[in-house]
């Protein structure tokens, strides 16, 4: 089969030689240093630019390249080149006789991960940048700094870093060098989360490193919610980009509720721009997803199927085969509706129900999105179904319940487990059910999207099925994680004399037909984040809508004391899901023993 893309990676060079040729025009560029409050370069909005250059062509990132005027007493060109001719014999010459600085025609990018020294910076970020270097995605000029409070020296960075490095499948020859070099673009620096001078040492490190060139800075938050703010404002004030971009990435949770989501925004957006918040989801990066559109919208078997008229339901599945394993304490203040339905599958169920956008730009797919999310009718507590894990032991292993978690209250009625019915109220999906189910501790670790089609009307082959008109109905199941795979279930003849009928799966299993690893979720992400392609984060209005149909359930379990169903650790979770399910004549897809 023909590869329809020539590179194994998006070009990079493209987007750093348009910034790069406008590096001439920095007479054109705004000063961002305001005395009162210094904000970070990229939020002097592009429409400004345009009207101090109503000539000018807009470039990547805000850059501006403007046509050139004539000056009142413009010299002519010969005399110029004459006199250049005259006194410079080389282009070295020329360079040091102009003044000017040959790395300010060349870009780069210092990428900070604040909160180095914690799990997720060790486990996905490194790793997902070591990637990025690895299969040739980053930029020629690029620098890691790790930031944390925690005393570190750039060797004990690189030793802490270089224990959790991977290398491609198929490119291991080169593993040990690469490793070496990217480790050597790798340093720390400590200071507080809270403390403008610490920044300030961070800003000098920097502007080391990048040896006068065209500064782009990317400042990855891995800390919690509760000091974004504080780092926010510190790195705006002293350690944000005076002649390229600045964006930072931001993790979840965005708050517990619409009002504190709200004040999150509000506080970030003093600092930043919308334009410079990338607020992550790594669910929106997983493969499957991402393929989620391209399946829908480049496939014309399925786009005249995806509606009511055909679709009888869709279900969105997260289960995970352990417990909370010490992380209690954080996960009790969440809880499951908003540690996974809230951002992650009504993510995915965003992109799934979307009418087809205008175009494949990032603002086009994230207004249809966000007219998805406004148009779902509110949750109500009857929809609603939560469960907590309870101990049990099996093949005599005692496994622990959720509340003897040392850092979980023993009282504690936070959900571990939570399914949901969701209706979307517009031309399309007018009463189709919306299934979502998420929990810990259940039998199995998988995510999935699975499509139920209505039943055949008047199917000759009935009779062949009994009473159990579901094992005639056509699926699609797409399964995020893991063995990642896209299956659709038909009904077929039994080979024979006979007339049987058997279900059977058409299979497009990734790692039988794709040799190639499929890449992390976070290497998507961070790639995106330094290109400036917002499409997969999530824009503030998106949030706003996702916390508007959430809240008011949440606060009415929380307000009413609702007491989860305990359900034994390992099993399929609680009892009450089905009832729910059943409620809309629908039985879960994850019930039966499948590939």
């Amino acid at each position: 089969m023909a590869n329809l893309s020539s590179t194994h990676c998006r070009s990079y060079s493209s987007s750093y030689c348009l910034f790069s040729s406008s590096i001439n025009e920095q007479h054109h560029r705004a000063n961002f240093s305001i005395p009162t409050r210094r904000v970070f370069a990229a939020k002097t909005s592009l429409h400004s630019q345009r009207i101090s250059h109503p000539d000018a062509v807009l470039m990547q990132d805000g850059a501006v390249a403007s046509p050139a005027t004539p000056a009142e007493n413009e010299i002519p060109f010969k005399t110029l080149k004459k006199s250049l001719l005259s006194s410079v014999t080389s282009s070295e010459e020329f360079i040091e006789t102009a003044g000017f600085d040959v790395n300010k025609n060349e870009s780069t990018v210092s990428i900070t991960v604040v909160g180095a020294s914690g799990d997720l910076a060790k486990k996905k970020i490194f790793p997902a940048l070591f990637a990025l270097y690895y299969e040739g995605c980053l930029p020629k000029h690029f620098t890691v700094f790790g930031y944390a409070r925690s005393k570190m020296t750039d060797a004990e960075l690189r030793n802490m870093v270089s224990k959790t490095l991977t290398c491609r499948i198929d490119k291991r020859e080169n593993c040990g060098e690469k490793m070496d070099q990217f480790l050597k673009r790798c340093f720390y620096h400590s200071g507080q989360y809270d403390c403008g001078d610490n920044f300030a040492e961070l800003d000098k490190k920097l502007k080391e490193h990048e040896g006068g060139r065209v500064s782009n800075r990317l400042f990855y938050l891995s800390i919690p919610p509760n000091i974004f703010i504080d780092a926010v404002r510190c790195a705006s004030s002293t350690a944000s980009s005076s002649d390229g971009w600045t964006r930072v990435i931001v993790e979840k949770p965005f708050g517990r509720d619409s009002e504190s989501s709200a004040a999150l925004t509000k506080s970030l957006k003093q600092y930043l721009g919308e334009d410079q918040i990338f607020r992550i989801d790594h669910y929106l990066g997983k493969e499957l997803v991402e393929n989620l559109s391209v399946l829908r919208f480049s496939n014309l078997i399925f786009e005249p199927l995806w509606s009511r008229q055909y679709i009888r339901n869709v279900q969105f599945l997260f289960s995970e085969d352990f417990g909370t394993e010490g992380r209690g304490g954080y996960f009790d203040n969440y809880g499951i509706i908003r540690d996974i339905m809230q951002n992650h599958l009504l993510q995915i169920l965003a992109l799934f129900a979307m009418e087809t956008p205008v175009s494949l730009d990032a603002e086009d797919i994230r207004n249809e999105k966000v007219k998805v999310l406004r148009s779902m009718r509110p949750i109500r507590l009857e929809d609603v179904v939560i469960g907590q894990y309870k101990s049990h032991t099996r093949g005599g292993v005692i496994y622990p319940a959720y509340t003897d978690d040392k850092t979980v209250p023993k009282d504690s009625l936070t959900p571990t487990f939570a399914a949901a019915a969701l209706f979307i109220d517009n031309a399309r999906w007018d009463g189709v059910p919306f299934l979502m189910k998420a929990g810990k501790a259940l039998h199995t670790k998988r995510a999935e999207i699975r499509v139920q089609f209505r039943h055949v009307p008047g199917n000759l082959y009935n009779r062949n099925f009994g009473t159990d008109l579901d094992r005639a109905t056509n699926e699609l199941v797409i399964r995020v994680q893991p063995d990642e795979a896209i299956y659709l279930k038909i009904n077929n003849k039994v080979p024979g004399l006979g007339m049987r009928l058997d279900r059977s799966n058409l299979n497009l299993h990734y790692a039988a037909r794709y040799s190639k690893e499929i890449p992390d979720a976070y290497e998507r992400l961070l790639l995106d984040a330094i290109e400036g392609e917002r499409r997969l984060f999530i824009r503030s209005d998106e949030l706003d809508a996702a916390w508007a149909l959430f809240t008011p359930v949440l606060k009415e379990l929380e307000e009413k004391k609702i007491n989860p169903e305990y359900y034994p650790y390992g099993s399929r979770g609680p009892v009450g899901a089905h009832y729910l399910a059943a409620r809309y004549n629908v039985r879960w897809g994850d019930l039966g023993i499948e590939p």
